[in-house]
This record gives structure tokens, C-alpha cells and sequence, in this order.
């Protein structure tokens, strides 16, 4: 089937990936703009991935404060080239998660950055929650893990749904956002303060 310029543009303008690969897209697809957004997706996820051991020394410091002035966040995001850094793209995803940030209230940037003993603390209370039930010891493990993973996701950032659109993680934002700049993009570490909160 035939994709016009149109269509192209369309797809462009809903994902900010380049010409070309929104006509491929298109065409691998057959015109479905839902399965050509999911085929960027996962060709950004590749992208993304190749770019992941670069380093990452420039960036920014973001200051939100949430409108009421109860709350804010202080973010640091990095990526490659300081001529990224000052793109209205990388300004605009810093701020996103900034907001994300102030909403969703995580506790650590991603799940390796959780303390062994908080994890080991959380695996007691879910053991011990479970120790009336009569399963057998593999099947509590394994109830164990997922509640583990449900607190992962809950409380470090790259592993929340993100706040505008719930069918993506703030790591496939990201990710996203590393397809579009062409660069490595981190989040170096945050701090949230709400009014008479230690968080």
C-alpha cells in the first residue's frame, strides 16, 4: 500500500522519530498507526540500548516547584553533548519527569539503587504476612518475589508507569527520548520535598 506524506508527518508529529523511519514504519505495518507507534517504540528500545554504555557528563539541575509551593523536586538528568542539554527536547523531558517526580513521589532512580537490607526488611514483612497460609515454602518464595517486584515498581522511578500516560514506564520515556536525541540520557538522582515531609 501506497503511504503518503501525510500519514508520514502524522506519525513524525506523535513520536518524533525521523522521516524515514516513520515510512517504515507505516509500511511494515500496513498504515496502522498503533502498530507503526509500537514498531518505533521497539526500535527506539533498540536504539536506545546501543547508546547506553556512553557517558553521560553533561545534562542539567532542574528546579520544579508544584503550583501552592508544598512541594518540589530537585533533578539532575545527564546526557552526551552540552548541545543537547540545551535542546527544547531534553529540557521538556527533564521537566516531565520533574513533575513525575512531584506526583508519583518515588523513593530511588532504579531498582539496583534500593539498600540490600530495606529489601531484605521488605522479603521479613512479606514472609511473615504469609506464614498463616498453608502453601508450600517455593510457592511463598514466589509470592515473596512478585510482592518484592510490585514494591520495585512502586517506589524507584525508572520502573514507574509514567504519570501522563500510564502504558509506558518513565524507562521507555526515556528510552524514547534517547531514540529521538540520538544521545544517552541518565537520571543522575532527585530529591523531592514536600512541606513538613522528610521525603
Amino acid at each position: 500500500m501506497a503511504i503518503s506524506a501525510q500519514d508520514v508527518k502524522k506519525l513524525r508529529d506523535m513520536t518524533g522519530a525521523g522521516m524515514m523511519d516513520c515510512k517504515e514504519a507505516l509500511t511494515e505495518t500496513g498504515g496502522d498507526f498503533e502498530k507503526a507507534v509500537e514498531y518505533l517504540r521497539k526500535k527506539g528500545i533498540a536504539k536506545a540500548a546501543k547508546k547506553a554504555g556512553r557517558e553521560t557528563k553533561e545534562g542539567v539541575i532542574y528546579a520544579y516547584i508544584h503550583p501552592g509551593a508544598q512541594l518540589g523536586v530537585l533533578l539532575e538528568v545527564n546526557c552526551e553533548t552540552d548541545f543537547v542539554a540545551r535542546t527544547e527536547e531534553f529540557l521538556a523531558l527533564v521537566k516531565e519527569i520533574a513533575m513525575h517526580i512531584a506526583a508519583a513521589a518515588p523513593r530511588w532512580v532504579r531498582p539496583e539503587d534500593i539498600p540490600a537490607e530495606i529489601l531484605e526488611k521488605e522479603r521479613e514483612i512479606y514472609r511473615d504476612q504469609m506464614k498463616d497460609q498453608k502453601k508450600p515454602p517455593e510457592v511463598i518464595e514466589k509470592i515473596v518475589e512478585g510482592k518484592l517486584k510490585k514494591f520495585t515498581q512502586e517506589n524507584c522511578l525508572l520502573e514507574q508507569p509514567y504519570a501522563r500516560d500510564t502504558t509506558k514506564t518513565i524507562r521507555q520515556l526515556l528510552e524514547e527520548a534517547i531514540a529521538k536525541l540520538g544521545e544517552n540520557i541518565q537520571v543522575a538522582r532527585f530529591t523531592r520535598y514536600a512541606l513538613g515531609s522528610s521525603d
